[in-house]
């Protein structure tokens, strides 16, 4: 892990990169509250899964976090960290229990992880490799639901993750199979992939409520 210069635009935005942000189409380069993922997928094949190269920037004194899961309401979120402490920048993966919101460290594997930090602005950018939303080693998946968001830490524990925007379903290897996102209400609550009105259907069963990341 490195701390460097991360430059994140929205450059190749739905032709070579899945993006998702809140404010909608706000600027991860410009100077404004945004928070801000995109997500480029490598080729899929069985048995391996996919490698995403993720960026992923927004403003917080604490951390904020990219999150990949099937259903919102049961199984597991893979939540992936990029978090400061007094302006040092660090990261973390957790896994998320979607019926109780308990946060739980998990070693998922994770590479090439860069960040950096910048007053409240935390930029940084990894790899996931051997993505997979099945449970079958014959069978690939990248449908996933995205979920942004951010949380409060001490610098070693981690508070409650505060999702800020759920993508719906969507298909992570598709740069265009989102025309836009949905912000969650100032609540704190959720909007399910339901209520997105370019959600992808969800055709994943229930049996493979959690995700695999396979070593």
């Amino acid at each position: 892990m490195t701390c460097r210069q991360v430059n994140i635009t929205r450059d190749g935005c739905g032709v070579s990169k899945l993006c998702t942000e809140t404010p909608n189409d706000c600027d991860p380069a410009g100077n404004s509250s945004c928070l801000f993922a995109s997500l480029d997928a490598g080729t899929t094949m069985a048995p391996n899964g996919t490698l995403l190269s993720v960026e992923l920037r927004g403003d917080s004194t604490g951390y904020i976090a990219l999150g990949l899961t099937q259903n919102v309401s049961e199984g597991t979120t893979a939540l992936f960290i990029c978090a400061q402490n007094n302006g040092s920048f660090f990261f973390r993966t957790m896994s998320k229990n979607n019926t109780d919101e308990t946060l739980t460290p998990t070693e998922t594997i994770t590479q090439e992880i860069r960040g950096m930090v910048n007053g409240d602005v935390i930029k940084c950018e990894f790899e996931i490799p051997n993505v997979n939303a099945t449970m079958t080693r014959t069978t690939e998946s990248t449908t996933f639901v995205i979920l942004l968001g951010n949380g409060t830490t001490d610098g070693t524990a981690l508070g409650p993750f505060m999702t800020l925007l759920n993508s719906g379903s969507l298909n992570v290897a598709n740069p265009a199979s989102n025309t836009g996102t949905t912000a969650a209400p100032g609540n704190g609550t959720t909007m399910s992939g339901a209520d997105h009105p370019h959600a992808v259907p969800l055709l994943l069963s229930v049996l493979a409520a959690f995700l695999v990341f396979r070593a």
